[in-house]
């Protein structure tokens, strides 16, 4: 491994249009491109983090590995985050609100961590329980031919039965830089950048319109139903007044705010949509 190189990659178990909303909440600038079968990576732009030569920042597995738990707590799907610098490497897993798990190699592929991590790795992301976790055992047993890039390439070539190829360059060992470079050049790549709150939120619906969810927020499905709650809210809130019931003036109340907000929300999409240029 080079002495010099300091990178980071972040493995997505999702779609990148799955990934896309969550990674802008991160508030980093990032390159986001498919990685084989229901996978995706994330490639930082930047270097926040300290490099081999010392610094106030923090080290690249601390930055990498935050990263991972906070899109990992927002999602339903494993986020595996790959690290390196002139004297480690290793990765960090984070799924949901467990606790992550985590192995790490000297330079010269001397491992460290503990046995048991890799048996959780497997576990966690659904692995062959013998002969996965046999080929993730032998990475974690001394190897004099192998350093930690060969570490973490071995431990590559395990996820690949679970869909994962990451494009041609794009792999440990590499700088920052270079792992920018070939993520930018990739057939679908798109760049991640915070936009503000605003922007956030817009990205967030539009994930959830998309899903199985949307025609429910939004479109002829939607109006109808805010239409049917106006309708039906109204005379139950005169209903309720005249009879002093404060359950059923409730529940009328309910029904024509969920259907006038209904209504405002699809207005209030159409207007952002119509003064803001379309995605190619």
């Amino acid at each position: 491994m080079n002495a010099t190189s300091t990178g980071a990659l972040l493995l997505c178990r999702a779609e990148p249009e799955t990934v896309r909303p969550l990674a802008h909440l991160l508030r980093e600038q990032m390159l986001l491109t498919r990685a084989g079968e229901e996978w995706s990576v994330l490639v930082p732009e930047g270097k926040p983090w300290r490099d081999a030569g010392g610094g106030d920042a923090e080290p690249v597995d601390r930055v990498i590995g935050g990263w991972a738990t906070a899109l990992a707590v927002g999602s339903t799907w494993p986020v595996l985050a790959l690290w390196w610098d002139g004297d480690r490497a290793g990765y960090t897993l984070a799924a949901g609100f467990r606790r992550t798990v985590g192995y790490v190699w000297l330079a010269d592929g001397t491992p460290v961590g503990e046995d048991e991590a890799m048996r959780t790795f497997a576990a966690r992301l659904g692995l062959d329980p013998v002969l996965d976790l046999q080929a993730l055992e032998e990475l974690t047993r001394p190897d004099p031919e192998a350093d930690a890039e060969a570490r973490l390439r071995g431990l590559l070539a395990v996820l690949t039965r679970t869909g994962l190829t990451l494009p041609p360059g794009l792999g440990p060992g590499g700088s920052a830089d270079r792992l920018r470079s070939v993520a930018g050049v990739q057939r679908g790549a798109e760049r991640i950048a915070w936009a503000g709150w605003r922007d956030a939120v817009r990205v967030e619906l539009d994930a959830v319109e998309s899903s199985g969810l949307g025609p429910w927020v939004r479109g002829p499905r939607a109006r109808a139903v805010a239409a049917l709650q106006l309708a039906a809210g109204l005379p139950l809130l005169l209903w309720g007044a005249r009879r002093r019931s404060g359950g059923w003036a409730a529940a009328g109340a309910v029904l024509l705010a969920q259907g006038a907000l209904g209504l405002a929300y699809h207005r209030a999409r159409a207007s952002a949509e119509a003064g803001q240029p379309q995605r190619p």
